[in-house]
Order: C-alpha cells, then sequence, then structure tokens
C-alpha cells in the first residue's frame, strides 16, 4: 500500500487529528542527492574498476528544512536488471521512510506542549 493510498483511506475516514500527510514529507525536503557507491570511490580514490559492484548500489540523501540528512540505499543482485532511475526510487523511498518516525517525533512534541 503506498503512502497515497493510505492519505485517501485516511481522508474517506474523515480522521482530521494532527497527523504527518505525504506532502509534509515532501514539503521537508530541501534537496535530494543521489550516487552510487562507485561514484564515491570514484570520488574518493579518482578511479573506480569497470563493473564494480559498487556500482549497483545507489544511494539518496535527502535533505531536510532543517538541515538533517537523512540516506535511503537500493542494491541490485543482478547487473544485468540495473536501472539508475528504479534503483534512486527504491533508494528514495528507503529514505522517505526514515523521515516518517522523525516527524512523527516532532509532531508528538508539539502536542505534549514540547518546543520541538
Amino acid at each position: 500500500m503506498t503512502d497515497q493510498t493510505i492519505e485517501h483511506e485516511i481522508q474517506a475516514k474523515g480522521l482530521t487529528a494532527p497527523r504527518i500527510t505525504p506532502s509534509d514529507i515532501e514539503a521537508n525536503i530541501v534537496n535530494e542527492h543521489y550516487f552510487t557507491a562507485a561514484d564515491g570511490m570514484i570520488g574518493a580514490y579518482g578511479t573506480a574498476q569497470m563493473n564494480n559492484p559498487l556500482s549497483l548500489l545507489t544511494f539518496c540523501v535527502l535533505v531536510l528544512r532543517n538541515g538533517f540528512t537523512v540516506t535511503g540505499e537500493s542494491a541490485c543482485a543482478s547487473p544485468e536488471n540495473f536501472d539508475i532511475l528504479i534503483g534512486r526510487k527504491i533508494a528514495r523511498d528507503n529514505a522517505i521512510n526514515k523521515v516518517w518516525p522523525l516527524m512523527g517525533y516532532e509532531l508528538k512534541c508539539r502536542l505534549a506542549g514540547g518546543t520541538a
């Protein structure tokens, strides 16, 4: 079930208490970066071997409004199946999954009268 599908179900049930929505998550992202582990190797050492398994590991770094960063990863087992766009989408989805509890915690602090 996707975040948007769940959001539609919540709206259909008329649930209106404060909550984090997919739109809130997206609005909290100010920048995103993608690279493979092979790209990182090139950046660190100036070179990478051809057909390097590190080229199958994709990272997504999301920068949130407050400057906090969250990462997501995607690894492909078969080089023949590697698709850069699919790898980026999976890595981004995995990073987004890490943002939900952070924003949920922030909301709970506000609801409890905390300073978050």
